[in-house]
């Protein structure tokens, strides 16, 4: 691969494998990227299944400095130490979020948890945090059945900018199929828009 390569995170966060709107999302975002860089690298990362919590063993072993930590803690942190590679080498990140219960699902508030790392992925500052993740793109694809995208009651989108922003990453586009049990549009115009994306990129 040459020099210019870029690098997708594409994460899918749906518990539904078959007939998932934010998994068909994610997949026509990054064909469409593809289509207008074929020598984009995807990195892929499926958090459905579930990701262990944050534990007392991973926070000891997290405010331990990286040389002192003992072969347990440095196994202790071994998965978060990939995932926060992978969100370190991607120039673009595409995160599938189906909406339930006005939030995230559990397993990608782990992922959260597991990337948000002082020292990482953020400092702290005498001005406050700085995130450490500047540069990059991020798409949120989202779809729920009834909750608004962007209003008082999306606790998912608002939620995802904000940590994002906090990582650094405040270069954010939102592409919702939202409210599907009201208006079944969406879901074509969504899908729209996360195929037009690779024509904008390039």
């Amino acid at each position: 691969m040459s020099d210019t390569t870029k690098t997708v995170l594409k994460i899918d966060a749906s518990a539904r494998k078959d007939g998932s709107v934010t998994r068909q999302l994610t997949e026509e975002l990054v064909t469409s990227l593809l289509q207008s860089n074929p020598d984009t690298k995807v990195l892929t990362r499926d958090v459905s299944a579930g990701l262990p919590f944050v534990d007392e063993a991973w926070i000891g072993a997290n405010f331990t400095d990286a040389g002192e930590r003992s072969a347990e803690q440095k196994l202790a942190l071994a998965l978060s130490d990939t995932l926060v590679g992978e969100l370190k080498a991607a120039d673009t990140i595409v995160i599938g979020v189906p909406v339930y219960n006005f939030g995230i699902p559990a397993s990608l508030k782990a992922w959260v948890d597991l990337v948000a790392r002082a020292r990482e992925t953020f400092r702290y500052s005498e001005n406050g945090p700085v995130g450490l993740l500047e540069g990059k793109k991020a798409y949120i694809l989202l779809a729920s059945g009834g909750t608004p995208v962007g209003s008082d009651v999306d606790f998912a989108s608002n939620y995802l900018k904000f940590i994002l922003g906090f990582l650094g990453i405040t270069d954010v586009t939102v592409i919702a199929a939202d409210q599907l049990m009201v208006d079944t549009s969406k879901h074509e115009t969504a899908v729209s828009q996360a195929r037009a994306v690779g024509a904008q990129a390039a």
